[in-house]
């Protein structure tokens, strides 16, 4: 299976030189087969992911930027984004494909939790967060993705006290793992094997905080 196209970040180089409306306009095309590569490259990651795991859909997001509220008024993304989501209610977290060159980058694990899943996990490391630390901590997932990572609150959340010992955990609003890619890997026909084993050594997070999810704190499953 081939890799990406170098046309891909060749489109996306010259876009961020000239993001404007004129332009896009005129490169419009051009960008119609860019962005029928993208799709591609998508559905096939989206069948190698399927092959360990249950994909249940997956999402390449618009190029066009909503500026109403942002002080960056181009009008473009710079970038290609992709996103993979699991089959729920069982399953719970997605994985992330971002293009751009000298920025290439894959992610994996709980961007936006809503309200009740992240209490859910704060109560669940109160208690304990032993097995949590072991599984993040392995080598398997330390020597691909490094450390979690995901923006935290300053103090400790509401209910919670800043003295407890897993406050680290606790304060944490996203549990993220990154992984940064060379543009120069980017072209090899087992590209999609090389991001799919990437995604897979993420399992044992995965199954750990799904099982969060789908049970209460006596371990009883919530699914209907």
């Amino acid at each position: 299976m081939p890799g990406l196209d170098s046309s891909i970040l060749t489109f996306l180089e010259d876009l961020k030189s000239n993001n404007n409306r004129n332009w896009f306009i005129k490169n419009k095309s051009l960008f119609d087969e860019i962005n029928l590569k993208i799709k591609a490259f998508a559905s096939n990651l989206s069948n190698e992911l399927d092959k360990h795991d249950k994909i249940e859909s997956y999402k390449v997001f618009r190029i066009y930027r909503d500026v109403r509220f942002s002080k960056n008024k181009t009008p473009y993304k710079t970038n290609f984004g992709i996103s993979f989501k699991r089959k729920k209610p069982d399953l719970r977290g997605g994985y992330y494909f971002h293009l751009e060159p000298n920025k290439t980058f894959i992610a994996a694990g709980f961007w936006n939790p809503n309200k009740d899943d992240i209490t859910r996990v704060r109560n669940e490391f109160l208690n304990d967060a032993s097995e949590f630390r072991k599984i993040i901590n392995s080598k398997s997932i330390k020597s691909i993705w490094g450390n979690i990572s995901g923006e935290k609150l300053k103090s400790a959340p509401r209910g919670f006290s800043k003295n407890e010992i897993n406050i680290d955990l606790i304060n944490m609003k996203q549990y993220i793992f990154l992984k940064e890619f060379k543009d120069e890997n980017l072209y090899s026909d087992n590209l999609h094997t090389q991001l799919s084993q990437s995604f897979k050594t993420i399992r044992p997070f995965f199954d750990y905080m799904s099982d969060i999810l789908t049970t209460d704190l006596n371990g009883v499953s919530i699914i209907e």
